[in-house]
């Protein structure tokens, strides 16, 4: 493990600046497996870090990023860990990946992306701070397969930050915190000098399913406990809305390892879902809970097809739900109104998240006044929305970044949202994308597109 720089305290672990070859690239020695999270230094918190402000710097790194751990990526990349809170506002520390264009300067002019991954899982390895680095092994991490929307955000010459919005114990599913974590990651990357970003930077949010209900809290969230960032959109894809309804409606089914990785999660944080495993359970249902902890999602999705809550019970889950009312109460997106415009993008038939939580997100919102623009699509699954609506996201989150004016807030239900011809062209610009990251060639801007090409679903 190698440290940059520690800006307050003591880890009281070697601390050496990388060798490194001629031509910038480190020496063999230095590309060498990380370690997760739980084991390297970096992670720990400095001595007084409490006594800083939310979001403040406490130590920083530069790091390699490689597609699936094994591709090495044209990006220029640090870590920084920083002050953040949890659930009850107890002090912690976090961190967020920052990342800029190969060869890109600092620029006080360049908009940030705050891209909140679909972690979905509580092992550390699928924590993007682990994920995104050469030489990761992090099987069955979502967040490798979402690199590709992260290249198309930096060919456009934005910056990036990627927290690690799940936390030191990935707590996935937790209400608030990800909004924390997210927010104060921001508030880091403009205080980042090699960012060159000032504390007015133009912000956009952008995350899809588990990614989407973090973007969410964030966005609710930005209101009273950052209100001081720029934040000008944010692009909500599969947002969730009602956890209570998609755990649900997920059990016994294809996709039942979602909700046994989300107890192995809360039952961290909420009392009264501890005590049900620990009352309620079998020796087998909290085997089961250890397997889903450990495990990348995509890993753990094949192993619990089909099993339902019931058969690892000692009594029946509807005797249970009414003593985990009020979590889920606590969990369900929509409470508080996000201040900057919202795009919410949706599947109609979504197999993993029910369309009806998320119009009652969409609702919610609505009702607390804020501005929502919402695009339903009839064709695509949960699965196939999110390469399909990357070109309408990445648009739309341009022109907020560019401060281009906005039609009423409507809702719109089409056929798919990859017929519009106007996004046509992100088509295959993100096309192009993927070859570079798969070729790991440098992530050239992209052609921008002209000013008339106004998109008739979300403009």
């Amino acid at each position: 493990m190698t440290v940059d720089a520690d800006v307050i305290g003591r880890s009281g672990t070697s601390q050496r600046t990388p060798v490194r070859r001629a031509g910038g690239e480190p020496a063999a020695s230095a590309v060498s497996r990380p370690l997760p999270p739980n084991q390297d230094p970096f992670f720990h918190p400095p001595r007084g870090f409490a006594r800083q402000a939310p979001g403040t710097i406490l130590r920083h790194r530069s790091v390699e990023i490689a597609l699936f751990g094994l591709v090495p990526q044209q990006v220029t990349a640090w870590q920084l860990l920083y002050r953040s809170q949890d659930l009850h506002g107890r002090p912690e520390v976090a961190v967020t990946t920052v990342l800029l264009p190969a060869g890109a300067e600092p620029d006080a002019e360049r908009p940030l992306l705050a891209f909140q991954t679909a972690m979905d899982a509580v092992t550390d390895r699928c924590a993007p701070s682990y994920a995104l680095r050469r030489g990761a092994l992090a099987p069955g991490s979502i967040t490798q397969l979402e690199w590709l929307l992260v290249a198309g955000a930096l060919r456009r010459g934005w910056a990036v930050g990627i927290a690690d919005h799940e936390g030191p114990q990935g707590n996935f599913g937790v209400a608030r915190e990800p909004g924390y974590r997210s927010l104060d990651g921001v508030r880091a990357a403009l205080r980042f000098a090699p960012l060159g970003l000032r504390s007015d930077t133009r912000v956009a949010v952008w995350g899809y399913s588990g990614g989407g209900m973090a973007s969410s809290w964030l966005v609710e969230m930005a209101p009273e406990y950052a209100p001081e960032l720029n934040l000008v959109g944010a692009v909500l894809g599969a947002p969730v809305g009602d956890p209570r309804h998609v755990f649900l409606d997920l059990d016994g089914g294809l996709f039942a390892g979602f909700p046994a990785i989300v107890i192995a999660a809360l039952r961290q944080v909420y009392p009264a879902l501890a005590q049900v495993v620990d009352r309620d359970f079998t020796p087998e249902g909290r085997r089961l809970l250890e397997r889903a902890r450990g495990l990348g999602p995509i890993a753990v999705l094949p192993l619990l097809v089909g099993r339902r809550m019931d058969d690892y019970l000692r009594r029946p889950l509807a005797e249970i739900l009414p003593d985990l009312e009020a979590m889920f109460d606590e969990l369900r997106l929509g409470n508080h109104a996000p201040a900057c415009p919202v795009l919410v993008i949706q599947p109609i038939h979504d197999q993993v998240i029910d369309a009806a939580g998320v119009d009652g997100q969409v609702a919610r919102y609505r009702a607390a006044g804020a501005a929502v623009w919402y695009v339903r699509d009839r064709l695509s699954e949960h699965f196939s929305l999110l390469p399909l609506a990357t070109p309408m996201s990445l648009d739309w989150l341009a022109d907020r970044l560019a401060g281009k004016t906005l039609t009423e807030p409507s809702t719109k239900t089409v056929w798919s949202v990859a017929l519009d011809p106007a996004h046509w062209r992100g088509m295959v610009e993100m096309a192009t994308t993927a070859m570079r990251v798969t070729l790991g060639l440098p992530l050239r801007p992209a052609v921008a597109p002209a000013s008339s090409e106004v998109s008739g679903l979300a403009a």
